[in-house]
């Protein structure tokens, strides 16, 4: 290499230096208002989505129970006389969540947890005004309520409409929203780890079909939005995994707006059947049906004619594989992922019969009020007829030979309860009918004259 040539590349490195030196030194505030280097997505989403946020706050009004209360075998006098000696106490009790306004009526979107038992609800939004809120309705089944913020005069509130979660891809990012730990509007940003996982909570209560995300969730963000990199609602954070960092749920929005219909018209979610009834395939019947034993799912082994099963080309024999992409093994599961269906929803069914695998897409529709005594009578080897009179279900027979039949139930007896659900109407009846599915036995409450009952009667 020639001098001037060294000559040349020193001088060049040597001015290079110094357009460094001075871009750091003297440059740093021009690249600081440069809006492409640091408002992102997450900035522009936070500022969309952030001032419709809520804070919500419960209270829940507990009363100290008296320590003179009657216990069994005590005479009741003593209960009655040493209780005017006592005052009972209240304290109140407060927990914290989050939730997002979804419309322009000021209607909040959060989690069946965050507002259970409360008798008072406060929501705060990003701007500082606080308002109460009343329930609209509430499903524990899905883990969604709506609550409506009371407001006085013109109020004009920010809203965040819902999105779609049908095409989600593992992997994009997402930001969450909420009240950790009571810091109110915190952000924390990752990705979607997995779609449709399969959880169940502390009481033991199964979820199916979440979303799973690294977007650290803590407690006080259950309700708050999950968003996607454009700002739209994908999700409701619902929960996090014990024990563990970077893994939380959410609800799919496609999930809770179906829930949302049901709550905004009736207050409640309204039962739902597609019609079948499946069981176990028992080793003995795998033999039988000559399956291969790679093939697992729950066997449909009834079908109501005209139903919404049997209308879409379910079959007696039909092996259900598979619900909207989650694999099925057992009944129970089966079961547990059909609790949470909505009317009008589509369910993605994969089956396999005689040999051959088939998929076909079954629409749950509203229990319809025709059916209801059919099934009570096939599930409690009861016959019922709604009293006008006493409001209640009278017994009118009882299947021989059934459970019912051998605790002694008779034509005459009232059935007051099913599974904790008073029978006082004809609705109160279908709604306690539809709970049943899935389960093995009910606890039911009746009375016969001047006295009452608990018995737990297993199911046909």
């Amino acid at each position: 290499m020639s001098v001037s040539t060294i000559l040349r590349v020193s001088t060049i490195l040597a001015v290079s230096t110094i357009l460094a030196v001075s871009t750091i030194g003297f440059g740093s505030t021009a690249f600081a208002a440069d809006p492409f280097l640091r408002r992102t997505a997450t900035v522009d989403v936070v500022e969309r989505v952030g001032p419709s946020v809520v804070n919500i706050t419960t209270e829940r009004i507990t009363e100290t129970p008296s320590p003179f209360r009657q216990r069994p075998g005590t005479d009741p006098f003593f209960e009655d006389f040493f209780s005017n000696f006592f005052e009972p106490r209240s304290r109140t009790v407060r927990s914290l969540g989050s939730g997002v306004i979804f419309d322009r009526e000021g209607h909040v979107l959060t989690n069946e947890h965050v507002i259970a038992r409360a008798d008072r609800v406060r929501v705060a939004i990003a701007d500082g005004r606080e308002f109460d809120a009343q329930l609209v309705g509430a499903d524990p089944i899905n883990d969604i309520a709506v609550l409506r913020i009371v407001m006085e005069g013109d109020e004009v509130l920010p809203f965040t409409e819902p999105g779609s979660s049908d095409d989600l891809m593992v992997g994009e990012p997402v930001i969450a929203i909420g009240n950790p730990f009571g810091l109110s509007n915190s952000v924390t940003t990752g990705v979607i780890s997995a779609i449709n996982r399969s959880v169940n909570t502390q009481s033991n209560l199964p979820f199916h079909g979440l979303l799973q995300t690294d977007a650290l969730i803590n407690p006080g963000n259950s309700g708050g939005p999950l968003l996607n990199a454009e700002g739209e609602l994908i999700g409701i954070n619902a929960a996090i995994y014990g024990g563990a960092q970077g893994i939380g749920f959410a609800i799919p929005i496609d999930v809770a707006k179906r829930v949302i219909r049901e709550l905004l018209l009736y207050g409640e979610v309204h039962p739902v059947w597609l019609g079948l009834e499946f069981q176990d395939i028992e080793p003995a019947l795998r033999q039988v049906l000559d399956l291969p034993s790679e093939i697992g799912g729950a066997l449909v082994n009834r079908l109501q004619p005209g139903s919404p099963a049997s209308r879409a080309g379910i079959r007696r024999g039909d092996i259900i594989t598979g619900v909207d992409g989650r694999v099925v093994t057992t009944a129970q599961q089966l079961f547990e992922m059909l609790d949470g269906m909505t009317a009008g929803q589509e369910l993605r069914l994969e089956l396999f019969h005689d040999g051959e695998f088939r998929k076909l897409t079954a629409r749950a529709e509203e229990l319809p009020q025709s059916m209801v005594r059919t099934i009570a009578s096939r599930m409690l080897g009861l016959g019922l007829e709604y009293s006008q009179i006493d409001q209640a279900w009278e017994v009118t027979d009882v299947d021989l030979g059934s459970a019912a039949d051998s605790l002694g139930l008779r034509a005459g007896d009232f059935l007051i309860r099913v599974n904790g659900v008073p029978l006082a109407t004809q609705e109160d009846l279908r709604r306690a009918i539809a709970r049943l599915r899935g389960r093995t036995r009910a606890l039911v409450v009746v009375q016969r004259g001047p006295g009452r009952y608990h018995l737990t009667l297993p199911l046909e």
